[in-house]
């Protein structure tokens, strides 16, 4: 197996962006997921409720959740390579080799 040098990093021009949308959706997941857990508190029996196809609101809730996490996850990604693309200063010493 070849195992070439590792890459050379450098400072993030991006960074405070990605923290920003990282941030800003981590707290906007965890607000629907508190959804979730206070339906479970205050209401439980509205979890056992079927919305369609034989599935009741927990099972749908919580297929929400993952589904929406992977979409905010696909999402994130999408913006931070557009930011990082938008704002990419070529290094001339890494361009050479």
């Amino acid at each position: 197996m070849l195992h070439e040098p590792a890459a050379q990093s450098g400072k993030d021009p991006a960074s405070p962006y990605k923290t920003r949308i990282g941030v800003w959706m981590f707290w906007f997941y965890s607000a629907i997921y508190a959804g979730f857990v206070i339906i479970n508190l205050v209401q439980p029996t509205l979890m056992e409720a079927t919305l369609f196809m034989g599935l009741n609101v927990a099972v749908f809730y919580g297929f929400f959740l993952i589904v929406f996490a992977l979409l905010l996850a696909l999402v994130y990604n999408h913006l931070a390579t557009s930011k990082e693309a938008e704002l990419h200063v070529p290094d001339p010493e890494r361009e050479n080799h």
